[in-house]
């Protein structure tokens, strides 16, 4: 099987897509920007929207914010925690109609910004970057086609630019969509702190069970991990971690593929 991959950068969206099909590619790449379009017109009126750290009920005519807005409030977070994930989301539907009206693509991953929404009949490795804890990138998920379709979503205190109150390398949250996703692993995240890291990590995993639609989740910090719920398998990485890090938008892959340029 041929696979197509396409990077694309938007403002504060960085993209990945991965597909076996060039259409379904292409027609995220169309969803994307007219729901970025939605939810630029819609913030520009609604400040609130984009500042607040608490949930906003809101009810509009613009999906992204909706979808937003509802992982939110299930998950007690402002609704922008859940912007990434949404999206993604978002551009894998349409790569779904595409798989079901057209083409039958078997494979559909949608990456943005560290968030990803993945449907695909073939398995996918996906690696965890948990900044300078000793697991690092040499471990990742391999996601099945039992596992789709799925959402991921990361947080973490100490790689990347995202706002987190709490003290984890990596909060990594498995659920139904990338929107909850996002928007749980941005809440387990604040969770996890304090001077006492087992502590920190258990008390904050039998929180990731309170949040409905949320699969699994799996928790990093210094030298001590945890998980919880029905998780993909886990795999090591191969390769020198600093080498993969500096090829980083291989961390998510199929397998070879070909750049759409």
């Amino acid at each position: 099987m041929k696979i197509y991959k396409s990077h694309f950068s938007e403002k504060e969206s960085d993209i990945t897509i991965i597909s076996d099909s060039k259409l379904a590619i292409t027609k995220a790449q169309e969803r994307f920007y007219f729901h970025r379009k939605n939810l630029e017109k819609y913030v520009a009126v609604n400040k609130h929207f984009l500042t607040s750290f608490s949930p906003v009920k809101v009810k509009t005519e613009f999906q992204v914010i909706n979808d937003m807005a509802d992982v939110a409030e299930k998950c007690d977070v402002g609704p922008m925690a859940a912007v990434a994930g949404a999206l993604a989301d978002l551009m894998l539907a349409a790569m779904k109609v595409q798989k079901s009206k057209f083409l039958n693509c078997k494979v559909a991953l949608v990456e943005n910004g560290g968030e990803i929404a993945i449907d695909s009949e073939t398995p996918i490795s996906v690696a965890l970057y948990a900044g300078r804890n000793p697991l690092n990138i040499n471990l990742g998920f391999l996601i099945k086609n039992e596992d789709c379709p799925i959402g991921i979503g990361t947080s973490s205190a100490t790689v990347g630019n995202a706002i987190s109150l709490g003290q984890a390398d990596a909060v990594t949250i498995f659920a139904k969509n990338a929107a909850l996703a996002d928007a749980a692993a941005t809440k387990i995240g604040n969770l996890v702190k304090g001077n006492d890291i087992e502590k920190s990590i258990k008390q904050s995993l039998d929180k990731i069970e309170d949040i409905e639609g949320v699969i699994g989740g799996f928790i990093s910090r210094g030298d001590r991990v945890g998980q919880v719920g029905k998780l993909p398998q886990l795999i090591k990485i191969e390769g020198n971690k600093y080498q993969i890090l500096k090829k980083a938008k291989d961390l998510v892959s199929p397998g070879d593929y070909e750049i759409i340029k």
